[in-house]
């Protein structure tokens, strides 16, 4: 299990697909998600060499001469981990446009480029962004979902199963990381994450910034796990730590950079008012944030205020990574109103069909969890393709013209 071919990965697909018709292809995610082992599936079978630039001698020559050392690749080369030597990005756009061949050079990184638009900007129009995630709980299960297309088509059968209960929090407590699921046990597991968080900082944000409090990071991303799912409020994270509310916000971009944590923006319409506008925090992956506060299954069970939140994030992230293997792009919001009327997910394809998600660890729903849901179908009129509520129970159920109550284990199950 510690390697990500075991599993499907569905991003597959659209990486081939990306390479047959696109100069420079960059596959970008966390460290640890599988971008090396889908890279170099996809390159040795097609005959790509292989560079990695967590060599130090490797990374010292592209520094030196990013000219010459591109100039002197092969004509197919997967360049591992490009983000350590940035200088490349316009190195690699000289070249591409001397020789503009397909499937040339398959980038990975493990800092979001787009977030730096300068290097981003270098390769517009000649490179193509996949984003890997962490594993999805459908590669888990080798099957793929369907979940979004019910969801955008509104149709939900009729579907009896059986309860999750502990098996949830066990799979919010695991996470997606392959090689923290290959551990034999939780407190192995607890260890690896500790190990990884500590060699990110230590390693890839030292690449990125110059920060003189780099002992503040560890701690700032334990507190986010205890955010997670909740509105983002700097003042908060910034509480117990000598630091200015712009520095601390500062970190929490350079977080997002590496991809620990991601910011969900809110949704707007002209035709609501009152609307509350700040972004809702959550972690990149749950098994990070239940590893950051030592939660185990059984515990975080009983927790009903923590499971809660962790399973929302569980829940986005799910949706996330099945939409980032989707042709059509899907954009992510939360929606809360002043008056406390909120959807824990809002999603939008083709910037019209809107589609919302609410999310609860309880085993039963009452007309009452639709109150959001109803007032976003209000506001979006014809432009609103479906509405669920995901819940751990055993029946899926319509609530109403394009709305249901469905069993959360149909994020990856449902046929």
């Amino acid at each position: 299990m510690t390697d990500t071919v075991l599993y499907p990965r569905f991003a597959l697909p659209r990486l081939k697909e990306a390479l047959a018709d696109t100069p420079v292809v960059l596959i970008h995610g966390s460290r640890q998600c599988g971008k090396t082992t889908l890279a170099r599936q996809v390159g040795d079978a097609a005959g790509y060499a292989y560079i990695s630039f967590d060599d130090d001698v490797t990374l010292a020559a592209a520094r030196a001469d990013p000219v010459g050392f591109v100039a002197d690749l092969p004509e197919h080369t997967v360049l591992d981990e490009v983000q350590r030597a940035p200088g490349l990005f316009t190195a690699i756009k000289t070249a591409v446009d001397r020789q503009r061949t397909p499937g040339r050079f398959l980038l990975t990184g493990s800092a979001n480029v787009l977030l730096v638009p300068r290097l981003a900007d270098s390769l517009a129009g000649r490179m193509e962004i996949l984003r890997l995630h962490p594993l999805a709980q459908s590669e888990l299960a080798r099957k793929a979902p369907r979940f979004l297309g019910a969801l955008f088509g509104a149709r939900f059968p009729v579907w009896h199963t059986e309860r999750l209960g502990l098996a949830l929090a066990e799979r919010i407590v695991a996470g997606g990381y392959p090689v923290a699921l290959a551990r034999a046990s939780v407190p192995r597991r607890r260890a690896w994450y500790r190990d990884y968080v500590e060699t990110l900082i230590q390693r890839d944000v030292r690449d990125l910034a110059r920060i003189n409090a780099l002992e503040t990071l560890p701690r700032l991303l334990q507190l986010a796990a205890g955010q997670t799912a909740r509105l983002l409020n700097v003042a908060d994270l910034a509480a117990p730590f000598q630091l200015s509310r712009p520095t601390i916000r500062d970190y929490v971009t350079l977080l997002e950079r590496i991809f620990l944590l991601e910011r969900l923006p809110p949704w707007h319409s002209n035709r609501l008012s009152r609307l509350i506008k700040t972004p809702k925090l959550h972690l990149g992956d749950t098994g990070l944030a239940a590893a950051l506060h030592g939660h185990e299954a059984s515990t975080l069970l009983k927790d009903r205020a923590t499971l809660g939140p962790l399973l929302e994030t569980f829940v986005f992230q799910e949706l996330r990574r099945q939409a980032s293997w989707q042709e059509e792009a899907i954009a992510f919001h939360h929606f809360r109103d002043k008056d406390g009327a909120e959807v824990d997910i809002v999603l939008e394809r083709r910037g019209h069909q809107v589609a919302g998600v609410e999310v609860k660890a309880s085993a039963t729903v009452t007309a009452a969890d639709f109150r959001g849901l109803r007032k976003l179908q209000d506001a979006t009129g014809t432009r609103f393709a479906g509405g669920v509520v995901l819940y751990d129970g055993e029946t899926s159920a319509g609530f109403g013209e394009g709305l249901y109550a469905v069993p959360i284990r149909a994020l990856w199950e449902m046929t």
